[in-house]
């Protein structure tokens, strides 16, 4: 008896080892938000330019996106020029600036273009808390009540707005 004790750490360990390559095989695109079909949290925040209060009724009135970004992510340097150009077609984008500095994203604003209708500083990253984010970038399709519809995960390509993203964004317009 004294030695299938002995196998009792073993045993937990294979337990851990099993949990924790199960935990990071996940594919965080995979993983569903817990708010979809609901509403976006409440908040109250700020505008990045201009330091004018914004709350949760900027998603009111029309469909929209919201984008989450950071001047410290690659990808999203990356999906930024699909997103001036989905503006560009009259694509309505919130953005959500995740804990990064005004002064960056301003620059980065300038320097790239700005897609966004209005851009809401987020730099200890609660509102992304409340959103469930997992990192830069993320886009949320919110409909015109201010219900999430859709989360994507990862960059906005012509590969994800012509596929689920776009077609969650699209099934929303009049």
């Amino acid at each position: 008896m004294r030695r299938l004790l002995l196998f009792v750490p073993l045993g937990l360990f294979a337990a851990l080892a099993w949990f924790l390559f199960k935990g990071l095989s996940l594919d965080p695109k995979e993983l569903p938000s817990a708010l979809i079909g609901k509403q976006v949290p409440a908040f109250r925040a700020t505008i990045l330019d201009s330091q004018q209060p914004v709350d949760q009724s900027v998603f009111e009135g029309e469909p929209r996106l919201l984008n989450v970004w950071g001047t410290w992510c690659p990808t999203c340097v990356a999906e930024h020029p699909y997103l001036m150009r989905l503006a560009g077609q009259g694509v309505r984008i919130v953005g959500l600036n995740y804990k990064d500095t005004d002064s960056k994203a301003i620059a980065w604003l300038g320097r790239l273009g700005d897609p966004y209708e209005v851009v809401i500083r987020d730099p200890e990253g609660m509102i992304g808390l409340d959103l469930g984010v997992y990192g830069a970038p993320e886009t949320y399709v919110i409909d015109a009540e201010g219900v999430v519809r859709y989360r994507h995960v990862g960059e906005v390509n012509d590969r994800t707005w012509n596929g689920a993203l776009g077609e969650a964004y699209r099934a929303l317009l009049p």
